[in-house]
Protein backbone atom coordinates (compact mmCIF):
# COMPACT_ATOMS: atom_id res chain seq x y z
CA UNK A 1 0.00 0.00 0.00
CA UNK A 2 1.31 3.44 -0.92
CA UNK A 3 0.35 5.01 2.38
CA UNK A 4 2.19 2.27 4.27
CA UNK A 5 5.29 2.76 2.12
CA UNK A 6 5.26 6.50 2.83
CA UNK A 7 4.97 5.99 6.59
CA UNK A 8 7.58 3.21 6.73
CA UNK A 9 10.07 5.26 4.74
CA UNK A 10 9.44 8.32 6.90
CA UNK A 11 9.94 6.36 10.11
CA UNK A 12 13.19 4.87 8.79
CA UNK A 13 14.57 8.26 7.79
CA UNK A 14 13.52 9.71 11.15
CA UNK A 15 16.21 7.55 12.74
CA UNK A 16 18.89 9.79 11.24
CA UNK A 17 17.90 12.45 13.76
CA UNK A 18 19.49 10.24 16.42
CA UNK A 19 22.62 9.19 14.51
CA UNK A 20 25.37 11.52 15.74
CA UNK A 21 28.15 12.35 13.28
CA UNK A 22 30.99 10.02 14.25
CA UNK A 23 33.73 12.50 13.45
CA UNK A 24 32.60 14.83 16.19
CA UNK A 25 32.52 11.99 18.70
CA UNK A 26 36.04 10.96 17.64
CA UNK A 27 37.28 14.50 18.26
CA UNK A 28 35.62 14.52 21.69
CA UNK A 29 33.37 17.51 20.97
CA UNK A 30 31.78 18.70 24.21
CA UNK A 31 28.40 20.28 23.59
CA UNK A 32 24.80 19.77 24.73
CA UNK A 33 23.78 18.97 21.14
CA UNK A 34 26.30 17.51 18.72
CA UNK A 35 25.34 17.45 15.05
CA UNK A 36 23.27 14.48 13.90
CA UNK A 37 23.27 13.07 10.38
CA UNK A 38 19.83 14.61 9.79
CA UNK A 39 21.09 18.03 10.87
CA UNK A 40 24.11 17.61 8.60
CA UNK A 41 21.81 16.90 5.65
CA UNK A 42 19.78 20.04 6.42
CA UNK A 43 22.91 22.18 6.66
CA UNK A 44 24.34 20.81 3.41
CA UNK A 45 21.05 21.63 1.68
CA UNK A 46 21.06 25.21 2.97
CA UNK A 47 24.70 25.62 1.95
CA UNK A 48 23.87 24.35 -1.54
CA UNK A 49 21.11 26.93 -1.89
CA UNK A 50 23.46 29.71 -0.77
CA UNK A 51 26.28 28.65 -3.09
CA UNK A 52 23.85 28.33 -6.00
CA UNK A 53 22.46 31.80 -5.26
CA UNK A 54 25.71 33.70 -4.84
CA UNK A 55 27.87 32.04 -7.48
CA UNK A 56 25.12 31.36 -10.05
CA UNK A 57 26.09 27.80 -10.91
CA UNK A 58 24.65 26.31 -14.09
CA UNK A 59 23.18 23.25 -12.39
CA UNK A 60 19.84 21.61 -11.69
CA UNK A 61 19.31 22.73 -8.09
CA UNK A 62 16.29 20.48 -7.56
CA UNK A 63 18.39 17.48 -8.51
CA UNK A 64 21.19 18.63 -6.21
CA UNK A 65 18.90 19.09 -3.20
CA UNK A 66 17.28 15.70 -3.76
CA UNK A 67 20.71 14.12 -4.08
CA UNK A 68 21.84 15.72 -0.83
CA UNK A 69 18.65 14.66 0.94
CA UNK A 70 19.17 10.97 0.15
CA UNK A 71 22.94 10.55 -0.02
CA UNK A 72 23.24 9.47 3.63
CA UNK A 73 20.35 6.97 3.64
CA UNK A 74 22.75 4.07 4.08
CA UNK A 75 23.58 5.34 7.57
CA UNK A 76 20.11 4.32 8.76
CA UNK A 77 21.43 0.75 8.65
CA UNK A 78 25.23 0.89 8.74
CA UNK A 79 25.66 4.00 10.88
CA UNK A 80 28.17 6.79 10.29
CA UNK A 81 31.33 4.78 9.63
CA UNK A 82 34.53 6.88 9.77
CA UNK A 83 36.47 6.86 6.50
CA UNK A 84 39.61 5.93 8.45
CA UNK A 85 38.11 2.70 9.80
CA UNK A 86 37.07 0.93 6.59
CA UNK A 87 38.27 0.49 3.03
CA UNK A 88 36.47 2.93 0.71
CA UNK A 89 35.47 0.19 -1.71
CA UNK A 90 34.02 -1.95 1.07
CA UNK A 91 32.13 0.99 2.58
CA UNK A 92 30.65 1.80 -0.80
CA UNK A 93 29.57 -1.83 -1.26
CA UNK A 94 27.81 -2.21 2.09
CA UNK A 95 26.37 1.28 1.73
CA UNK A 96 24.76 0.45 -1.59
CA UNK A 97 23.40 -2.79 -0.17
CA UNK A 98 21.79 -0.78 2.65
CA UNK A 99 20.31 1.66 0.13
CA UNK A 100 18.79 -1.24 -1.82
CA UNK A 101 17.11 -2.52 1.34
CA UNK A 102 15.79 0.88 2.43
CA UNK A 103 14.41 1.92 -0.94
CA UNK A 104 13.16 -1.42 -2.28
CA UNK A 105 9.48 -0.89 -1.29
CA UNK A 106 9.22 2.49 -3.06
CA UNK A 107 7.87 2.85 -6.59
CA UNK A 108 10.60 5.39 -7.44
CA UNK A 109 13.37 3.30 -5.87
CA UNK A 110 15.51 3.12 -9.03
CA UNK A 111 15.28 6.85 -9.62
CA UNK A 112 16.35 7.62 -6.06
CA UNK A 113 19.13 5.03 -6.07
CA UNK A 114 20.51 6.48 -9.29
CA UNK A 115 20.95 9.84 -7.56
CA UNK A 116 22.84 8.23 -4.67
CA UNK A 117 25.10 6.33 -7.03
CA UNK A 118 25.64 9.50 -9.07
CA UNK A 119 26.68 11.36 -5.92
CA UNK A 120 29.16 8.60 -5.08
CA UNK A 121 30.71 8.63 -8.55
CA UNK A 122 31.02 12.44 -8.74
CA UNK A 123 31.00 12.35 -12.53
CA UNK A 124 28.34 15.04 -13.17
CA UNK A 125 28.35 18.73 -12.34
CA UNK A 126 25.41 18.27 -9.93
CA UNK A 127 27.12 15.41 -8.10
CA UNK A 128 30.41 17.31 -7.81
CA UNK A 129 28.61 20.42 -6.55
CA UNK A 130 26.71 18.33 -3.98
CA UNK A 131 29.95 16.62 -2.92
CA UNK A 132 31.69 19.98 -2.41
CA UNK A 133 28.75 21.20 -0.33
CA UNK A 134 28.92 18.03 1.77
CA UNK A 135 32.61 18.59 2.48
CA UNK A 136 32.33 22.33 3.07
CA UNK A 137 29.48 21.87 5.55
CA UNK A 138 31.75 19.67 7.62
CA UNK A 139 34.53 22.25 7.54
CA UNK A 140 32.21 25.07 8.53
CA UNK A 141 30.74 23.00 11.37
CA UNK A 142 34.25 22.26 12.62
CA UNK A 143 34.96 26.00 12.58
CA UNK A 144 31.78 26.68 14.56
CA UNK A 145 32.67 24.08 17.20
CA UNK A 146 36.13 25.60 17.50
CA UNK A 147 34.71 29.11 17.95
CA UNK A 148 32.30 27.79 20.57
CA UNK A 149 35.25 26.26 22.45
CA UNK A 150 33.72 22.79 22.23
CA UNK A 151 37.03 21.01 21.67
CA UNK A 152 40.17 20.56 23.74
CA UNK A 153 43.09 19.32 21.65
CA UNK A 154 44.97 18.42 24.84
CA UNK A 155 42.22 15.91 25.65
CA UNK A 156 42.25 13.49 22.71
CA UNK A 157 43.42 10.22 24.32
CA UNK A 158 41.50 7.90 21.99
CA UNK A 159 41.49 10.01 18.83
CA UNK A 160 43.57 8.01 16.35
CA UNK A 161 43.32 10.75 13.72
CA UNK A 162 44.77 13.39 16.05
CA UNK A 163 47.64 11.07 16.98
CA UNK A 164 48.33 10.08 13.38
CA UNK A 165 51.69 10.97 11.90
CA UNK A 166 50.22 13.43 9.39
CA UNK A 167 48.30 15.45 11.99
CA UNK A 168 51.16 15.39 14.49
CA UNK A 169 53.50 16.68 11.79
CA UNK A 170 51.15 19.62 11.34
CA UNK A 171 51.00 20.18 15.11
CA UNK A 172 54.79 20.17 15.27
CA UNK A 173 54.97 22.62 12.37
CA UNK A 174 52.96 25.17 14.33
CA UNK A 175 49.28 24.42 13.58
CA UNK A 176 47.77 24.47 17.05
CA UNK A 177 44.03 25.17 16.75
CA UNK A 178 41.31 22.75 15.70
CA UNK A 179 40.46 25.02 12.76
CA UNK A 180 44.07 25.14 11.57
CA UNK A 181 44.45 21.36 11.73
CA UNK A 182 41.08 20.55 10.19
CA UNK A 183 41.35 23.06 7.37
CA UNK A 184 44.91 22.02 6.52
CA UNK A 185 43.69 18.47 5.94
CA UNK A 186 40.64 19.43 3.85
CA UNK A 187 41.95 22.22 1.61
CA UNK A 188 42.67 19.92 -1.34
CA UNK A 189 38.98 19.04 -1.75
CA UNK A 190 38.31 22.40 -3.39
CA UNK A 191 41.24 22.65 -5.79
CA UNK A 192 38.89 22.15 -8.74
CA UNK A 193 36.39 24.86 -7.77
CA UNK A 194 37.57 28.39 -7.01
CA UNK A 195 34.19 29.42 -5.55
CA UNK A 196 34.22 26.76 -2.86
CA UNK A 197 37.87 27.52 -2.19
CA UNK A 198 36.95 31.18 -1.76
CA UNK A 199 34.33 30.36 0.89
CA UNK A 200 36.66 27.84 2.53
CA UNK A 201 39.47 30.39 2.80
CA UNK A 202 37.12 33.04 4.16
CA UNK A 203 35.97 30.66 6.90
CA UNK A 204 39.56 29.77 7.65
CA UNK A 205 40.54 33.40 8.29
CA UNK A 206 37.36 34.79 9.89
CA UNK A 207 35.26 34.09 12.96
CA UNK A 208 32.15 33.00 11.11
CA UNK A 209 29.82 33.05 14.12
CA UNK A 210 30.38 36.77 14.74
CA UNK A 211 27.19 38.71 14.15
CA UNK A 212 28.81 41.39 12.04
CA UNK A 213 31.14 40.01 9.38
CA UNK A 214 33.77 42.32 7.95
Amino acid sequence: MKEKNVINYFVLCNKLKNVIRTGWLDWNIKRERVESVAEHIYSVSMLAIAMYSEYEYDIDLHKVITMIAVHELEEIIIGDIPVTSINHKNKKKIGHQAVEEILSPLLKAEEIKSLIFEFDEKNTKEALFAYHCDKLECDLQARIYDEEACIDLSNQPENSEYHSESVQNRVNSGLKTFTDLWFAVDAHYYNDDKNFMEVFNYAKSHEITKKDQE
